[in-house]
């Protein structure tokens, strides 16, 4: 028999920038319904992706560590790894150190995240270092720190992840030689101005950029592009790609062709509306397009998500979220960065930071986040301290096209 007494039961999966901004805000949504929140993640240490880049250089992080970060809310903590989903019972299994637990929702929270692909050429992952996690990063470092003076590292990569690790490894290990591989010009996405400072930037720190090639396989000591030649590396780091855990697809949901959840215009599950899919986790469009895997874009789908939740709960009806970009801000080096001001769509307005004010707006939207965390403890952060609508750009519904199989990849 039922039990009608309880609260709603409301299950995060993974407790990064997207994951823990779901659960402190929900957790806040639905307490007048008694709701109980179950936070899940695999380490008590909260992850800060964004400096996975100065971990790999050596450089000591802040501890953020999640108890203490949800301390006085009330979520319950379980430290764990999602190891399936049953969406017909509405149960989660999680590995523990304890032994296998099942969580039983009423709404699930999907917040896994992403990672590099690996497997996306021969090689990458036996050869290649990646900044997936602080583990992998530190490793990275590792191998950085004991190889000699004068031997080359390759990122393969250049998109703004790859740009902001070849600019640390260079200022870090100045007589290191770095390569920066990939079928685009760095920086593509800025306007040109931007781009030109950045391009200069990686110039002063001496790497050499290559654009418009193709890597067809990584080496245990060389990166093989198109038309067989290779690129000597005495350490690779691999940056390019997106790889999306089978999870959701192993569990019937809906998913496009990398992997993510497809969401409706509310963010839930397009095939099954008691999860909500947020972050890098969920293929998000708006009206202008695609929303892309950031930090500047995960953090208001969890709140929106959370919002969305404590509205149902409540008998109330969904909203569309909407989102607009504002920034590009990148990195290169600790004494050197970029920001390029976009429109919703991303696209490159005229406006651009560089220099040592470049460097203090980027720490500042780097180190947000724990601050976020800890108001958000106390209060129901206005949705314009989180993000922008985006205006009359998002003002329009988006089309969402479902998979004609819902565990199609």
């Amino acid at each position: 028999m039922e039990d009608t007494t309880r609260g709603p039961r409301i299950v995060v999966l993974g407790a990064g920038y997207t994951g823990m901004m779901a659960a402190l805000r929900v957790a806040r949504r639905s307490r007048r319904q008694a709701s109980t929140v179950t936070l899940v993640n695999p380490s008590p240490r909260f992850t800060e992706r964004l400096r996975m880049h100065q971990i790999a250089t050596g450089q000591d992080l802040k501890d953020f560590q999640i108890p203490e970060l949800i301390a006085g809310t009330g979520i319950e903590f379980l430290e764990g790894w999602a190891t399936g989903i049953d969406p017909a019972e509405q149960t989660v299994a999680v590995g523990s150190h304890e032994g296998p637990v099942r969580l039983g929702y009423d709404y699930l929270i999907y917040a896994i995240g992403s990672a590099a692909n690996t497997d996306a050429v021969p090689g990458a992952d036996l050869h290649a270092f990646t900044l997936n996690s602080p583990a992998a990063a530190a490793a990275l470092g590792g191998r950085l720190a004991g190889i000699e003076r004068g031997a080359t590292a390759v990122v393969c990569g250049n998109g703004l992840t790859g740009v902001e690790a070849a600019a640390e490894i260079a200022e870090s290990h100045p007589h290191m030689r770095v390569v920066l591989l990939g079928r685009d010009e760095p920086a593509a996405m800025m306007g040109a101005k931007a781009r030109a400072y950045m391009l200069s930037a990686l110039d002063r720190l001496g790497i050499e950029v290559r654009s418009g090639v193709e890597i067809t396989k990584v080496l245990p000591d060389a990166v093989e592009l198109a038309g067989g030649e290779l690129v000597h590396a005495d350490v690779s780091l691999w940056t390019t790609g997106f790889w999306a855990s089978p999870l959701a697809a192993d569990a019937g949901f809906a998913v496009d062709a990398r992997g993510r959840v497809v969401v409706d215009a509310a963010l839930r599950s397009a095939s099954h509306p008691t999860v909500f899919a947020v972050g890098d986790s969920a293929a998000v469009r708006q009206a202008w397009g695609d929303v892309h895997g950031t930090c500047q874009s995960g953090i208001p789908t969890a709140a929106h998500a959370a919002d969305v939740i404590g509205r149902l709960l409540r008998g109330k009806k969904a909203k569309p979220f909407r989102f607009g970009y504002i920034h590009q801000p990148v990195s290169l080096g600790r004494r050197d960065a970029v920001i390029q001001f976009t429109k919703p769509d991303d696209s490159p307005r005229r406006w651009y930071l560089t220099g040592k004010r470049a460097v203090r707006y980027k720490e500042l939207v780097t180190s947000s986040p724990p601050t976020t965390y800890r108001l958000s403890r106390r209060f129901n952060l206005p949705k314009a301290f989180l993000s922008v609508k985006g205006g009359r750009a998002t003002r329009k519904p988006a089309v969402v096209t479902v998979p004609v199989a819902a565990n199609s990849v």
